[in-house]
């Protein structure tokens, strides 16, 4: 008589992790097309190739999943910045380097603009309920003002700049061009999506901010 074992196959482990990942991956590509209000958790759900009620058994409701997919652009800016090792350069170096690093992150992650967008018409109501985007951001600005306070000593960078509004023009001079680019290409007449319009863009960022730090 044959073995109970025999012929038969074992039931498969599930594996949270990898199932959480999945639905995170499936969960960002649906709320970059559709924003929060018109991405269903149907879709994600399908994309990831996973049982509906999972989403809810690992992340509670839709609104829950939205704000993992926001911490995770996040991170992988921060975690992209924590490997420059900043600390280690000249200060001059230093925020060119973390210039390029914001610039060329916009130009490789198209979705967090679009995710960003949609979250600034909501509001920020997710963002502004997430303890763990405003601990990310905290070790950024400190790191920021010790190499502004190495530039001053240093003779380079003239006093009185604020750090948060350093990091804060870094971004929004790179995120405007990338949010904008089909209208202002259509506006001057030239395709600002380009290599070489990108490249020169980001020469003039790095040019612009280090030029606003000189004493």
């Amino acid at each position: 008589m044959p073995s109970k074992r025999s012929g038969g196959s074992r039931p498969q482990r599930r594996d949270p992790a990898a199932t959480r990942r999945k639905l995170l991956t499936a969960a960002r590509r649906e709320f970059a097309r559709n924003g929060l209000a018109g991405a269903r958790v149907d879709e994600i759900s399908a994309r990831a190739g996973v049982n509906k009620q999972l989403v809810y058994h690992y992340f509670g409701d839709k609104d829950a999943l939205y704000l993992a997919v926001l911490e995770w652009v996040y991170e992988e800016i921060r975690e992209q910045e924590r490997k420059l090792n900043l600390e280690g350069l000249a200060p001059q170096e230093a925020i060119g380097r973390l210039i390029e690093a914001s610039f060329d992150h916009l130009a490789a992650h198209p979705d967090f603009i679009v995710l960003l967008n949609d979250e600034n018409r909501g509001g920020a109501r997710h963002v502004r309920g997430s303890r763990r985007l405003e601990a990310m951001h905290s070790p950024l600005v400190k790191m920021v003002s010790k190499i502004l306070n190495e530039g001053v000593r240093a003779g380079i960078f003239r006093k009185g700049v604020n750090p948060v509004h350093l990091y804060i023009s870094i971004a929004g001079l790179s995120y405007f061009y990338f949010s904008n680019t089909p209208t202002l290409s259509a506006i001057f007449g030239k395709d600002l999506s380009s290599p070489a319009a990108r490249r020169d863009r980001r020469r003039h960022v790095v040019d612009l901010v280090l030029q606003s730090l000189r004493p």
